[in-house]
């Protein structure tokens, strides 16, 4: 998923549980459906910002050579900036983005 296009808020803001249910005629199931989202959201972004921290690991654990990258401090702070995984799968869910299906059903 492209995190630098997602257009969830960055706030936290209150929810119709109408539009929610709309999709499970359930709030309970939609809000499993969001936070199983949220989570596969979640294991996505931490992946990415790791294989991009991984470019500045240090291969020696000498003290004296702890420094600042300033391109490590930007990557942080951009995705400190980013949604959380939550806001972005509840928006998902919202614009009808999230397939899912009950096994249950026939």
């Amino acid at each position: 998923m492209n995190f630098k296009n997602s257009t969830a808020e960055k706030t936290t803001i209150t929810r119709n549980t109408v539009e929610m249910e709309e999709q499970t005629s359930n709030i309970y199931e939609s809000i499993v459906m969001v936070s199983k989202r949220s989570n596969q959201l979640s294991v996505e972004l931490k992946e990415e910002l790791t294989q991009k921290l991984q470019e500045f690991a240090s291969t020696t654990d000498n003290l004296e050579e702890i420094f600042e990258n300033r391109e490590q401090i930007e990557i942080s702070r951009f995705y400190e900036r980013l949604p959380k995984p939550v806001a972005m799968a509840m928006q998902e869910w919202l614009e009808d983005k999230v397939y899912w299906r009950n096994p249950e059903d026939k």
